[in-house]
């Protein structure tokens, strides 16, 4: 069966200190994991330190894997020059952690859209201008926005949430394949969260975008997620399918907790006696998240689910 991503006993090491102090630091251990041809969004989850964003340095080309193979679409990934660069980024874009930094303070947002048009142009041809604006504009309408609401405008006059929404617009202009986003909601007040990433799952459906969402935050990542891999310390610790909470009634919520449906459906592939404590984990988040949506339905006071 044929993939859209693949990688194959992944490890990158990173070599730390001089000549006399040097020592090596492994950031991913043996990593392996795949996405399908068919849109899916999977959530890599993990503490700092944990190798998900160098797994995403490494899914983007930024650096390559010292050991194993990365996969896209069943070429392996290996960039050398300027046109490979280009190349690959029309079918794979990212989204980066904080909006702010990604943006050149000086530099008005409308331009960071227009130039990717132009030199990101699904046809192969340097659109005009006109039809630079009508690429943005249409890849804005998909983020909730339009064009006359961010032109002239420099990063600082808008939220958060909004220039989060404009770079998820940028990376939608060359019609990617993939969109890797890390930690994409981490610098988002709280509030806004929710709209990020409900606006994922209806990029993936209504364009048939595949995305790898990188989070630390296991309630999103198991509220939108087709499947999740958890990592500890640079290794693969659990894996499996996401899935929506259960619509089951508040008294059967407090009878079943060890067997609910928010338990149950989450079943690991292999999990070793060492990973016992994170899928214990696992179980009480997917059980308070069940919680907190069954308490909203049906009125109830939030602090029950706390």
């Amino acid at each position: 069966m044929s993939a859209l991503l693949r990688l194959s006993h992944v490890t990158k090491v990173y070599r730390q200190g001089g000549m006399l102090g040097r020592r090596l630091i492994t950031a991913v251990k043996d990593v392996s994991f795949e996405l399908g041809e068919k849109p899916e969004i999977l959530s890599i989850v993990g503490e700092s330190g944990s190798g998900k964003s160098t797994i995403a340095a490494m899914i983007l080309g930024q650096t390559e894997p010292t050991e194993g193979e990365l996969q896209f679409s069943g070429r392996t990934v290996a960039i050398h020059s300027r046109s490979e660069r280009k190349a690959f980024m029309k079918e794979v874009q990212p989204v980066l952690q904080n909006p702010f930094e990604a943006f050149n303070p000086l530099k008005r947002v409308d331009r960071y859209l227009f130039e990717t048009a132009r030199n990101f142009s699904f046809s192969g041809k340097r659109p005009d201008r006109q039809q630079a604006e009508r690429m943005a504009d249409a890849a804005l309408v998909h983020v909730g926005l339009t064009t006359e609401e961010v032109k002239g405008r420099f990063p600082h006059e808008l939220s958060g949430g909004q220039l989060q929404r404009v770079a998820i617009a940028r990376a939608l202009i060359p019609q990617p394949r993939l969109l890797v986003a890390d930690e994409p909601v981490s610098m988002v007040d709280a509030s806004l969260r929710m709209a990020i990433v409900n606006l994922f799952g209806r990029l993936k459906n209504e364009l048939g975008l595949s995305i790898v969402y990188i989070t630390h935050d296991l309630a999103t990542a198991y509220y939108i997620s087709d499947n999740i891999i958890i990592m500890r310390k640079g290794e693969i610790v659990e894996r499996g399918q996401g899935a929506q909470c259960p619509g089951q009634s508040a008294a059967s919520l407090f009878a079943g907790a060890q067997g609910c449906g928010a338990c149950r459906r989450f079943q690991p592939s292999d999990v070793s006696a060492a990973t016992n404590r994170q899928l214990s984990f696992m179980r009480v988040v997917r059980f308070s998240v069940a919680l907190k949506k069954l308490c909203k339905d049906e009125g109830l006071s939030s602090t029950l689910a706390t």
